[in-house]
C-alpha cells in the first residue's frame, strides 16, 4: 500500500493535513473519512476499505482534537481543500464517509457545495468571515452516513442538564428538574429509571430554556468583543488591541443528562444502559465528561447551540442528491430510531438506502463475543460501494 501524508492550504489560508492510502494495485474510487473535531487517521474502517480495493483519505480539520474554537463554517473550508486535492488526483469517484459528527459535517458540506456560489454562507453566526463562495467545493459522487447524530447543537440540547439554574455555579439546582433524583423517576443502576410523561415534557422544555440562556450569554460576549475590537482599531492603542484579543472561555456544566440514557423505554432500541461517556451518567454528569464542557462564544454559536448552529443533519441532508447510504446501529446512544427515520426521509437523493445493523455508536458489539458493529456496518458499506463504484477487490 502507498501511504502519503499531505498538508493543504484552505481557501482562507489555514493549514490542514491528511493521509492518503492507495492499495498497491491502484484505486479508481477514494473514500474520505473526516470528523469536525476528532482525529480519524486510524479510523476502524480504514483497513477494511483498502482491503476492498479503494483508496482512503483521512483528514483533520483545523480544530482536530481541540474544538474550543470549532466553527463549522470554517470546517467546510477544510473539507473543500481535501475534496479539491482529491479531484486534482483524478480519481474516478469520490465518496464521503461520515461517522457520528462526521456525517453532519459532510451533509452540511454537500448542501453548501451544491448551492450557487453567491448563495453560499459568507460568515459564521458570530460574524467571523467564512466565505464559502470563494472556495472550490467539488461535490462528492456518493455519501455514506454511519451512526449519524442530528447535529452537535441538537445533540447537546438533548443531553444538557436543565436543573442547573446558574451557569457560574453548577451546584445550584432545581430539584424538580433533577434527572437523577429518585422523586423524579430515577433509579440507580442496574435498575432502569422510569420518567412520567409530565416530567419528560417539563424536562425537555427546560433543556431548551437553558440553551437559550447560554445563547444570550454567548451573544453578549460576541457583541462585547466586536465593540472592543472596533474601539481598538479606531484608537490605535496597543493596550486596547491586546484587550480586544483576549480569550473569552465559556464553561458549560453538566452535559451528560439525556433521560434516554437511563430510561431505555424512551425511543427504545438495543442500546445498553448509560451514555456515550459511560455506564453511570448520574456520576459522570458531575465530572468532566460530556459534550461542550469548554468552548468559546463563537464556537457555541456555530457548533453547540441548537438555536444558531447551521450544522443540522436533517436540514442539511435535504441538499444531498448524490447516492446515499445511511447505516443505523441498533444499539446507538446518540442516533435513536426516530432520528434515523427522520434523517432518511430527509435525504432527497433518488438513490438512497437505509440499513440497520447490531452495534453501539462507536462500532462495538452488542453481545460479548458477538460481531462488532464495525464489522456488520462494513459488510453493508462494501456491498453498497461495489454496486455503484469501481473497487479493485476480487
Amino acid at each position: 500500500m502507498i501511504t502519503e501524508t499531505i498538508r493543504l492550504k484552505t481557501a482562507d489560508g489555514a493549514t490542514v493535513s491528511g493521509v492518503l492510502r492507495i492499495p498497491d494495485r491502484g484505486a479508481e474510487t477514494v473514500v474520505t473519512i473526516m470528523h469536525p473535531r476528532e482525529d480519524v487517521t486510524h479510523h476502524s474502517f480504514v483497513s477494511h476499505l483498502t482491503e476492498l480495493g479503494v483508496a482512503v483519505w483521512t483528514q483533520g480539520t483545523r480544530s482536530v482534537n481541540n474544538d474550543i474554537r470549532l466553527l463549522h463554517e470554517q470546517a467546510l473550508l477544510d473539507v473543500a481543500a481535501g475534496q479539491s486535492f482529491l479531484a486534482d488526483r483524478k480519481f474516478e469517484s469520490r465518496v464521503t464517509l461520515g461517522h457520528s459528527g462526521g456525517a453532519t459535517l459532510f451533509a452540511f458540506y454537500q448542501q453548501q457545495a451544491r448551492l450557487p456560489i453567491y448563495e453560499r454562507l459568507t460568515e459564521a453566526p458570530d460574524g467571523t468571515t467564512t466565505d464559502l463562495g470563494a472556495a472550490d467545493m467539488p461535490v462528492p459522487d456518493g455519501a455514506i452516513f454511519v451512526a449519524p447524530h442530528p447535529g452537535q447543537g441538537i445533540l447537546l440540547q438533548r443531553v444538557i442538564d436543565p436543573s442547573v439554574v446558574n451557569e457560574s455555579d453548577p451546584w445550584l439546582s432545581d430539584g424538580d428538574l433533577d434527572p437523577y433524583r429518585p422523586a423524579n423517576g430515577f433509579r440507580p443502576a442496574p435498575e432502569e429509571s422510569r420518567y412520567s410523561p409530565d416530567f419528560i415534557e417539563r424536562y425537555r422544555s427546560a433543556q431548551v430554556a437553558r440553551i437559550r440562556r447560554i445563547d444570550e450569554l454567548a451573544q453578549i460576549a460576541v457583541q462585547e468583543t466586536h465593540r472592543m475590537r472596533a474601539f481598538a482599531s479606531a484608537s490605535g492603542d496597543a493596550n486596547e488591541r491586546r484587550r480586544s484579543l483576549a480569550s473569552n472561555i465559556m464553561v458549560v456544566h453538566r452535559t451528560d443528562a439525556d433521560l434516554r440514557s437511563v430510561d431505555l423505554t424512551l425511543d427504545r432500541n438495543d442500546r445498553p444502559y448509560g451514555s456515550l461517556f459511560g455506564s453511570r451518567p448520574d456520576l459522570g454528569n458531575f465530572g468532566f465528561a460530556g459534550f461542550c464542557r469548554i468552548t468559546t462564544p463563537a464556537a457555541w454559536m456555530s457548533t453547540w447551540s441548537a438555536t444558531t448552529s447551521r450544522a443540522n443533519f436533517v436540514r442539511n441532508v435535504a441538499g444531498v442528491t448524490s447516492p446515499a447510504l445511511l447505516v443505523e446501529l441498533t444499539g446507538d446512544q446518540a442516533c435513536f430510531p426516530a432520528d434515523a427515520r427522520d434523517m432518511y426521509s430527509s435525504i432527497t437523493a433518488q438513490d438512497k438506502k437505509h440499513v440497520r445493523v447490531a452495534g453501539t455508536h462507536f462500532g462495538g458489539p452488542l453481545t460479548q463475543g458477538g460481531p462488532t458493529g464495525t464489522e456488520l456496518a462494513f459488510q453493508q458499506i462494501a456491498r453498497w460501494l461495489r454496486e455503484r463504484f469501481s473497487t479493485a477487490a476480487v
